[in-house]
C-alpha cells in the first residue's frame, strides 16, 4: 500500500500525483504499513546520500501540503499508533544507557546480537523498528537538514499540545519513572564522592523528584498558571542536576574517572534530557521546542537501529574514559614538544642516551636467542630485556623516539579540544604545534640512530674481542640484515604491528595513570596499616610520590617491552608468521649483522637495508601517531571536517618557514608570521 505512486517513465519533477489513501482511525497493521510506505518514499537508495534523502523529503512535504486528505490520514494514523501502543518503554528506555552496569549490558548486547529479543507489538519501539527497519536508516535520518524535520512535525501538528488523556497519562508516568531513576543515581558514590557535603550533592536530585511527585498528585487540580510554575521549578532543578554532572566532569580532569562513573553520568544526562522533552509536551503552553523533540526522535531511531551494536555501545560509554586517558597522555606529550633551541638540544641529548641503553638491549636480545629457550621462556626473557631497557630510559630521563607519537598525538588533539576552549580553536596555533612535533620527532630519531648503530657495532666488536666468537655470523648475520630489507622481507608489515603495540602501550600508560589518580592510590598507600607500621613517614611519602608520578610510565614501558618481546615467540607457538620491527632495535640488529659479516656487504645492499630501517621508523611513527590521534580526536568529540581550512594554513606555513619543521627558530614564532 503506497502513499504516493511514482510514474517511473517520467522525471521526478513531473511525477503524477496519486490520490492519498484515507485510513480510518483504528486501522491496526494497515495503519502501520501506511507510515512504512511513507518512509520508503523518503529513504535514499544509498544511506550515505543525504542530498537524495533531503530531495525526496522535500517532495513528500510538498505533496502533504497539497493533499490535505493524505495529511489528515497520516495524522490519524500516527495518533492511532500513539493510542494503541505502550509509549512508556520508548520514552524511559530507548536511547538511554541500561541500568544493569557496563559488564552486564555488554553481555546482554552480545546475547541479543546472536538471538535478538522478541518484540512486543504493543510496544511503540516495535513501531519504530517496523518503520525504520534497515540498520543504516538512522544515518540518513540524522543527516537530513533539521529544518525539514521541523517542517514535517509542525505540519503534523505535533507543536500543538497533546490532549488525549491516555497519552497524557503515559507521559506523566514516564516523567515520574525517570525522576525516580535520576534521584536514585544522584545518591550513588560516583556522584557524591567528590563532594565534601553529601547533602549538597544530592539536594537537586531529591528536589526535582519531590516536585514531579507533587505534579502527579495534583495535576488534575492545577490551573494552567500553577502547572507552568511547577514545571518551571522542575526544570530549574533539572538544570542544577546538569550543573552538578558538569562539575563532576571538570573534576575528572584532575582526579580521573572510571567506567562506573562514566556509565552513571552518561545515563543521568540522558534521563534529564528526556525529562525536558516530556515537560515540553506537558507544560500546556503553545510553545514547542522542536529541536529537543527532533533530537529525541533521532535518538530513538538510532537506538532501535543500533540496539545490538557493540561498537556504538563501547563508543558511547568508553568515550569519557578515553578522554581522560588521552588527557593524561597529552599532558606528558608536552615534554616531547620542543619550543626553543635549548629544548631541542635537550631532547636530542636525551635521545642519544636512549640510543645508548637500547644498544645494550639489542646485544642482550641476540645473546638470548643463542640459548634456544622454550617459546614461553623465550618470550619472557625477550620481554624482560626490552621492558628493563624501557624502564631504565624512563628513570634516567632518556628518550625512545617511537614512544613519543602516542603522547604527542594527544597533545596535538588537545589544542582542538572544544571541551576546554568552549570556542573555535586557533588553527594557526595548531599549525605551530604540528611543526614543533615534526622537529621534535626528527631530533629523537636522529639522537637514537646516531648512537645505536655505531655503539652497537662497538659492543659487538668488544664481545668478539672478549669471548672469541661473534654474536652472529654467517647465515645468522645475513638474516639480521635481510630481516630489515624493505621488499625482500615482511619488515613493513611487522613495522605496522610495532606501531600498533606502541599505540597500545600508550593507552595502557594513560589508563593506569588515570586509575591511580581516580582511585587515590598514593593516599591509600600512605594510610595502609602495614606500610604505616613498617616504614618511616619519609620513606612512605617518597613511595607514594613515586607511584603517583611514575605508575603510568612504568606500566607503558613494561607493557611495551613484553608486547615486543612476545611477538616472535607467539608466532612460533601458533605456527604463524608474526614478528615486530622497531627502528632502534632494527638499527642495532643491522650493526650486529654488518659486523658479523666482517663488513663484507655490497654498498648498494647495505644502503637499501639502512633505508629499510629508516622506513621502519617512519611506519612506526605513522601508525602509532595516527591511531593515538584518532582516539584522542574521537574521545574529545572533534570532527576534523569542521576545520577544512587547516591544511591550507599548514601548507602556507610550511612553504614560508620550512626550516621550522626541522629545527626550532631562534626566536619564538608569532602567529602573525604564519
Amino acid at each position: 500500500m503506497k502513499v504516493f505512486e511514482k510514474n517511473k517513465k517520467q522525471d521526478i519533477t513531473t511525477e503524477k500525483k496519486d490520490k492519498a489513501i484515507v485510513l480510518p482511525l483504528y486501522t491496526g497493521k494497515s495503519g502501520l504499513q501506511y507510515v512504512v510506505d511513507l518512509v520508503k518514499n523518503i529513504r535514499p537508495k544509498n544511506y550515505k546520500n543525504t542530498k537524495e534523502a533531503e530531495r525526496k523529503f522535500a517532495e513528500v512535504l510538498a505533496k502533504l501540503r497539497e493533499e490535505s486528505i493524505a495529511l489528515f490520514a497520516l495524522r490519524r494514523t500516527l495518533l492511532s499508533q500513539f493510542q494503541n501502543t505502550d509509549l512508556i518503554p520508548t520514552i524511559t528506555e530507548s536511547g538511554i544507557t541500561s541500568s544493569r552496569g557496563f559488564v552486564q549490558e555488554l553481555i546482554s548486547k552480545l546475547k541479543h546480537k546472536i538471538l535478538p529479543p522478541l518484540p512486543h507489538p504493543k510496544d511503540f519501539r516495535y513501531v519504530i523498528e517496523r518503520v525504520f527497519y534497515l540498520k543504516k536508516d538512522h544515518i540518513w535520518v540524522q543527516n537530513i537538514d533539521r529544518d525539514l524535520w521541523r517542517q514535517f512535525f509542525e505540519l503534523l501538528g505535533i507543536q500543538v499540545n497533546i490532549t488525549d488523556p491516555g497519552i497524557i497519562r503515559q507521559l506523566g508516568e514516564s516523567l515520574q519513572m525517570l525522576s525516580y531513576k535520576v534521584a536514585t543515581l544522584g545518591m550513588e558514590k560516583e556522584i557524591t564522592g567528590r563532594y565534601s557535603n553529601v547533602q549538597d550533592a544530592i539536594q537537586p536530585f531529591i528536589e526535582q523528584n519531590r516536585l514531579v511527585n507533587e505534579y502527579m498528585v495534583q495535576q488534575n487540580n492545577l490551573s494552567v498558571r500553577e502547572k507552568k510554575l511547577l514545571f518551571a521549578n522542575i526544570q530549574e532543578n533539572l538544570f542544577n542536576c546538569t550543573q552538578s554532572l558538569q562539575w563532576i566532569r571538570r573534576q575528572q580532569l584532575e582526579y580521573g574517572t572510571s567506567l562506573a562513573q562514566t556509565f552513571v553520568t552518561v545515563r543521568m544526562q540522558q534521563q534529564i534530557e528526556r525529562m525536558h522533552v516530556i515537560i515540553d509536551v506537558l507544560d500546556a503552553d503553545e510553545l514547542f521546542h522542536a529541536d529537543g523533540f527532533i533530537e529525541y526522535f533521532k535518538t530513538v531511531v538510532k537506538n532501535e537501529n543500533t540496539k545490538t551494536s557493540l561498537r556504538e555501545f563501547l563508543s558511547m560509554n568508553l568515550g569519557l574514559v578515553a578522554y581522560q586517558i588521552a588527557e593524561h597522555k597529552g599532558k606528558k606529550g608536552q615534554k616531547y614538544i620542543t619550543n626553543s633551541p635549548s629544548d631541542f638540544r635537550y631532547l636530542f641529548n636525551s635521545s642519544m642516551a636512549g640510543g645508548f641503553i637500547i644498544s645494550f638491549g639489542a646485544i642482550i636480545k641476540n645473546l638470548l636467542s643463542l640459548i634456544h629457550l622454550p617459546y614461553f621462556w623465550q618470550g619472557m626473557s625477550y620481554g624482560t630485556n626490552y621492558a628493563t631497557c624501557f624502564v631504565l630510559m624512563d628513570q634516567s630521563d632518556a628518550t625512545l623516539a617511537t614512544k613519543q607519537p602516542a603522547y604527542t598525538a594527544s597533545a596535538v588533539a588537545s589544542s582542538l579540544d572544544v571541551k576546554k576552549s568552549q570556542s573555535r580553536p586557533d588553527l594557526r596555533n595548531l599549525a605551530l604545534t604540528v611543526a614543533k612535533v615534526s622537529r621534535s620527532q626528527i631530533a629523537s630519531f636522529a639522537g637514537n640512530l646516531l648512537v645505536v648503530f655505531p655503539f652497537t657495532y662497538l659492543l659487538a666488536w668488544l664481545f668478539n674481542l672478549s669471548f672469541g666468537f661473534k654474536i652472529a655470523s654467517g647465515e645468522a648475520a645475513q638474516k639480521l640484515l635481510a630481516d630489515q630489507h624493505p621488499w625482500q622481507s615482511m619488515s613493513i608489515l611487522w613495522a605496522c604491528v610495532t606501531g600498533f603495540f606502541l599505540f597500545l602501550s600508550g593507552i595502557i600508560a594513560g589508563y593506569v595513570e588515570n586509575h591511580v589518580v581516580y582511585g587515590n592510590i598514593a593516599e591509600r598507600l600512605k594510610n595502609h596499616p602495614i606500610f604505616v607500621n613498617t616504614m618511616s613517614e619519609k620513606k612512605l611519602d617518597r613511595l607514594a610520590k613515586f607511584i603517583n608520578k611514575n605508575s603510568g610510565t612504568l606500566a607503558g614501558s613494561i607493557s611495551l617491552g613484553f608486547l615486543l618481546g612476545w611477538a616472535a615467540p607467539l608466532g612460533k607457538i601458533f605456527g604463524i608468521p608474526f614478528d615486530i620491527r622497531h627502528i632502534t632495535i632494527s638499527a642495532g640488529n643491522t650493526a650486529i649483522g654488518y659486523y658479523g659479516l666482517d663488513r663484507n656487504v655490497p654498498l648498494a645492499y647495505l644502503l637499501t637495508v639502512v633505508g629499510g630501517v629508516l622506513l621502519i621508523g617512519f611506519i612506526n611513527f605513522l601508525v602509532s601517531f595516527s591511531l593515538a590521534f584518532f582516539v584522542a580526536v574521537r574521545s574529545r568529540g572533534i570532527q576534523l571536517k569542521d576545520y577544512p581550512e587547516f591544511l591550507s594554513i599548514l601548507r602556507h606555513y610550511f612553504f614560508r618557514h620550512p626550516k621550522d619543521f626541522l629545527l626550532p627558530p631562534k626566536k619564538t614564532r608569532l602567529l602573525e608570521e604564519l
